[in-house]
């Protein structure tokens, strides 16, 4: 309500010219990179974490390397803000430890021309917590997949490519979808890993809302700012509703 409030409310009373910023060049720019960067973190964390969720449930449940990699995703799932992006900085920034090791015994220049502070960079150091995060969140609904399907399918003389794409990929379905808006809400409304990686400019919303509260060469942006995270919470909410859909429909059959 503070936040919707401040959006609408100005000095003069109701006004919607905050809202109408929203359709500038700047802020249409910085959320078309926040759609970018969150959907395509989304798309390469729900790839490859389920791929490693898969291959995590096809070992026993007692298996030692499923209980290691479970806790190491629980774990980096939670991995980011300062913490996170200083490793990134550390290791391939402009005199990180693996930038320096290449330029000097490969001839590398893994830094190139700064690409790791901005968007690309950005993209990298999400993928890495997303991944993990799709692991945690799609796991349960690979393992919700009965045996019994399996034998049903073979004994009616489908093959293991049949079972797959007949019952198994239709069933997970909705839940990859789900876990994959999950992740694109979670890229949406991260702030710190950026705001420590990308020292200057705005390249997506949050970095902006921050510009626009601390700049000291336009001031009284606090309303922007406002307008911003009113944007922020429409987007959020839109994508939560649908995810709640999908998680809705998977656990007909996960029950």
């Amino acid at each position: 309500m503070t936040v919707l409030i401040g959006a609408v409310v100005d000095e003069t009373g109701f006004s919607l010219a905050r809202i109408e910023a929203l359709f500038g060049d700047t802020a249409l720019a910085a959320l078309g990179k926040s759609v970018l960067l969150s959907g395509s973190t989304a798309a390469l964390g729900a790839v490859f974490g389920a791929l490693l969720a898969w291959l995590i449930v096809t070992r026993p449940p007692e298996s030692a390397v499923r209980r290691t990699v479970l806790s190491l995703c629980s774990v980096l799932a939670q991995f980011g803000g300062v913490a996170l992006a200083f490793a990134f900085l550390a290791t391939i920034g402009l005199n990180g430890v693996l930038t320096l090791w290449a330029a000097e015994h490969l001839g590398w220049d893994l830094a190139g021309s700064g690409w790791l502070y901005g968007l690309p960079g950005l993209i990298l150091v999400y993928t890495y917590f997303q991944i993990p995060l799709m692991v945690i969140v799609f796991l349960p609904a690979l393992e919700g997949l009965r045996e019994q399907w399996r034998e049903a399918a073979v004994s009616l003389g489908a093959s293991t490519w049949q079972y797959w794409r007949e019952v198994a990929v239709p069933l997970l379905t909705p839940a990859f979808l789900g876990s994959a808006l999950l992740l694109f809400a979670n890229a949406f409304a991260a702030y710190a890993t950026a705001a420590a990686l990308v020292s200057q400019g705005s390249p997506i919303v949050p970095l902006l809302i921050r510009s626009a509260l601390t700049s000291e060469i336009v001031l009284g942006q606090s309303g922007f700012a406002y307008a911003l995270a009113l944007e922020m919470i429409v987007v959020v909410a839109i994508v939560m509703v649908a995810y709640n859909l999908l998680m809705r429909r998977t656990a007909r059959w996960l029950r």
